[in-house]
């Protein structure tokens, strides 16, 4: 019998101009970027949550948290290796991941299939299983307004 488990997680960061915008382990060119405690990567951060949440371990910031100077300025791929490697050790396995991110601008369709690529391997998932879209808000919100980025993921996930 199969024991499957469904996670989700939400990622939200203030974007400011002058930083450098990290999303999906790409620097994608644009004006502003995230603020936060790590890279801000607010996609990665999310389905870091999605996985954990699955598999009953908690939230990124119990693991990771804000606080620590050893996250600072941290390249969030690390963060979602070692959530891979927390999974592998319970002998879970990951079925699939699907993701939107919400936000203005930059476009980011384009980037997309690397986005994937980097993080299908990171996780040591074929590509076909991390699904990653993006819409606008119709400039409405936060997002709309280019104040913030929203990044929402769900996973399942298979003990074995």
């Amino acid at each position: 019998m199969f024991n499957f488990r469904i996670g989700s997680g939400i990622d939200v960061h203030r974007l400011e101009p002058g930083r450098k915008f990290w999303l999906g382990g790409i620097n994608i060119p644009h004006e502003k970027g995230a603020l936060g405690h790590s890279d801000a990567d607010v996609l990665i951060h999310a389905i870091c949550d999605a996985l954990l949440g699955a598999a009953g371990l908690g939230d990124i910031g119990r693991h990771f948290p804000d606080t620590s100077p050893e996250f600072k300025g941290i390249d969030s791929k690390i963060l979602l290796k070692r959530v891979a490697g927390m999974l592998a050790e319970k002998n879970i396995r990951i079925v699939n991941v699907d993701s939107t991110v919400c936000l203005q601008r930059p476009k980011i369709a384009a980037y997309i299939p690397e986005m994937q690529q980097i993080l299908s391997s990171v996780l040591n998932i074929d590509n076909d299983c991390l699904s990653i879209k993006a819409t606008t808000t119709e400039k409405l919100g936060y997002e709309g307004r280019e104040e913030g980025i929203t990044a929402y993921a769900v996973a399942l996930i298979v003990k074995l």
